[in-house]
């Protein structure tokens, strides 16, 4: 999402000329490599010494009836990719998407939309949501992949404890979760929550911020048109909290920042990385103007 209109191409020159170790990448721009032309081979070849440690997006984990046969096709052709490009793991994240479904009156103004499990019981949508998560675990494990699930904010069983009653529920080895501080944020979780965190359960963790959120349900498309470390959280303490718990996996800078993305992608990259470094590996000793 740094990178977000790029192809796969520059976003892996990005990632590898500016030194990062990976790059969490999408589905849908390596679909869209290979229907271009490219072979496995060339895509391996490409991305050669870098780590990917996910690709998404599974959207709507939690779909039912004839939705959830699509869900898990989808989520067979994802780990396919995941497969073939080298990555260790497929993100599954919750739904729905589209916002007017939490509107009054939204299936009767919208019959069409898709509403997910709006209007059942927490438990239900729990149990629900952990049998799908089930089954696309066990497709990712035919596959030798991790499930890393990240619940949209703005959906149903959002927070850090309705997301570890899902994978308690799912009761699959290969679930893990990613934590994301914007979606944390507007979630109502906190530093102090994330602290309390098994480490063995973080998969990895989007590193983002967000404007201030007032309330209500948090519209994404607005609330992170920001650069990252010009908005509203305290990234410092977000990033200390992960690591109290011990965590010492990977970090992915997420950004929806719109000015940003049509930017120079390589310097915006580049200001992340360092933002990153100064966050999580303490170099402050570099970045003199920022004490």
């Amino acid at each position: 999402m740094a990178s977000r209109w790029n192809t796969l191409a520059i976003d892996i020159n990005i990632a590898r000329s500016l030194g990062f170790d990976g790059l969490e990448t999408s589905g849908t721009k390596i679909a869209a490599f290979l229907e271009a032309g490219f072979s496995q081979v060339d895509l391996r070849e490409r991305l050669a010494d870098l780590f990917l440690p996910g690709i998404g997006f599974l959207i709507d984990v939690e779909r039912q009836g004839e939705h959830r046969r699509d869900m898990l096709r989808e989520a067979e052709e994802l780990c396919q990719l995941a497969v073939v490009a080298g990555a260790r793991g497929i993100e599954a994240i919750t739904g729905p998407l589209d916002l007017r479904a939490f509107e009054p009156e939204a299936a009767k103004c919208y019959p069409q939309l898709y509403r997910g499990l709006i209007g059942m019981t927490e438990a239900e949508q729990t149990a629900l949501t952990a049998g799908n998560l089930a089954a696309v675990a066990d497709i990712a494990a035919d596959h030798g992949l991790i499930v890393y699930l990240e619940a949209l904010s703005w959906t149903p069983l959002n927070s850090m404890d309705a997301q570890l009653r899902i994978i308690d529920g799912c009761r699959r080895d290969n679930v893990r979760l990613v934590i994301d501080f914007w979606h944390a944020y507007t979630a109502g979780d906190t530093p102090d929550r994330i602290a309390r965190l098994d480490k063995n359960l973080i998969y990895g963790v989007h590193l983002c911020d967000s404007l201030p959120y007032a309330g209500g349900i948090p519209n994404e498309s607005i609330l992170r048109d920001v650069p990252t470390g010009s908005g509203a959280l305290d990234l410092k303490s977000w990033v200390d909290a992960v690591k109290a718990t011990g965590y010492e996996g990977w970090w992915s800078c997420e950004l929806f920042c719109k000015r940003q993305h049509q930017d120079n992608s390589y310097a915006v990259a580049q200001d992340l990385k360092i933002l990153m470094e100064r966050l999580i590996l303490d170099r402050r000793s570099q970045f003199p103007d920022d004490e």
